[in-house]
């Protein structure tokens, strides 16, 4: 890859022509039209925090320097913008008056609100850029290797990069667009972010069933992203008609996985819904998160729901007073073994070789208290289940 240093290049040249379009997956120009500050393979916009942003116009003001920009050469006299995405964009977004910053006073103050000599100042300055000419596989490897600004690129940020074309720039429209009113709905399901790719990733990585990269290389070059959309938009769909109360832990499930394992069986909605409300209001059910597929499948595999345990105290009472009960009848103390035809039918078992269990199991009722408490060994305990 050949590179080439310019340092005669000003703000105001990138500037000129600059156009900021707040759809996520929309291109950003500047130098007059001629570089592409956001390819397709770029990451989205996220320097509009009010902290990031601020930073680089007062880095400009101070004189501070910037850091070194990368610049893809296109075509003769065409660029995009290789690593240095999130600083030019914040500079522009600065001079066409999309955000202030704090004055001396604490007062803020847009591009064209401040003096004159400061507007000079952010204008005049001159960066350091790197125009790089190279191979597509060559571009692609040395955009996978860089930090921007010390923001490493995530995992589908990297995916977008390698299998860049016309696929990934309509998933992006989709699915990074901070604008899309779907992006609400979604929340409730998916955690993330637009801009950072999440809901892109969680959509291929539902329809890909886990390969995104195998999935993102064979459709490379597709001109539309119905399977996508639509596997995406079922998934929802299904998870919003059987759960019709919307939770905080539903955020960040597996739901591509629960989607294929359980989407074949039929839920009655309100059943479904008061078994939901019981489970947040057991007090023994440690895993909310869990909730959900284990009312998907059948309230059977309690483990999903880490119920509390028996405390120690009452392990050690319960302890006591099987072995007394069993040294006075001359059985074994765990009463599966005492019922039993083995030599473990009066086997006294220590207790760190039994476990609590409930008698009646908790999936059906059974509390966690003395009560509802038994010791059993450890074979006995482990085969034991849910019976």
């Amino acid at each position: 890859m050949k590179t080439t240093l310019r340092t005669d290049i000003t703000v105001k040249e990138i500037c000129d022509g600059f156009v900021y379009n707040e759809l996520e997956g929309k291109g950003l120009f500047g130098l007059s039209g001629r570089l592409t500050i956001q390819p397709e393979y770029q990451r989205s916009y996220i320097y509009a925090d009010g902290k990031r942003d601020v930073a680089v116009i007062e880095s400009l003001l101070k004189g501070y320097p910037l850091g070194l920009i990368y610049f893809n050469t296109v075509s003769d006299g065409k660029f995009e913008v290789l690593d240095g995405q999130q600083r030019i964009t914040s500079i522009g977004r600065y001079v066409t008056d999309k955000f202030a910053i704090k004055d001396e006073n604490g007062l803020p103050q847009n591009f064209t609100g401040i003096a004159a000599n400061k507007k000079d100042l952010i204008m005049e300055t001159k960066l350091l850029i790197y125009e790089c000419e190279g191979t597509e596989s060559e571009i692609k490897e040395w955009f996978r290797t860089i930090n921007i600004a010390g923001v490493p690129l995530n995992e589908q940020e990297l995916l977008n990069a390698v299998y860049s074309g016309p696929f990934v720039t309509l998933g992006k429209a989709e699915f990074s667009n901070s604008g899309n009113a779907n992006i609400q709905k979604w929340n409730a399901y998916v955690a993330g972010s637009a801009n950072r790719q999440d809901f892109w990733h969680r959509a291929l990585e539902w329809v890909s069933r886990g390969d995104i990269g195998g999935y993102m290389s064979r459709h490379r070059h597709d001109t539309d992203i119905a399977e996508v959309k639509t596997y995406f938009d079922t998934v929802i769909d299904w998870v919003s008609g059987v759960f019709t109360d919307v939770e905080s832990e539903m955020r960040g499930l597996e739901w591509g996985r629960l989607y294929e394992t359980y989407h074949g069986s039929a839920y009655d909605p309100a059943e479904v819904s008061r078994d939901v409300r019981a489970l947040y209001g057991d007090p023994y059910v440690k895993n909310r998160k869990g909730i959900f597929e284990y009312v998907l499948g059948g309230k059977k595999d309690s483990r999903l729901l880490d119920v509390r345990v028996f405390d120690e105290a009452t392990k050690k009472s319960v302890y006591a007073r099987q072995t007394a009960d069993a040294e006075a009848k001359g059985v074994s103390n765990c009463p599966l073994c005492m019922i039993g035809h083995d030599a473990n039918r009066e086997r006294i078992w220590k207790l760190s070789e039994m476990d609590a269990d409930h008698m009646a199991a908790w999936s059906t009722g059974g509390a966690t208290d003395a009560k509802n408490c038994q010791m059993l060994c450890k074979t006995h305990n482990r085969a034991k289940g849910n019976r």
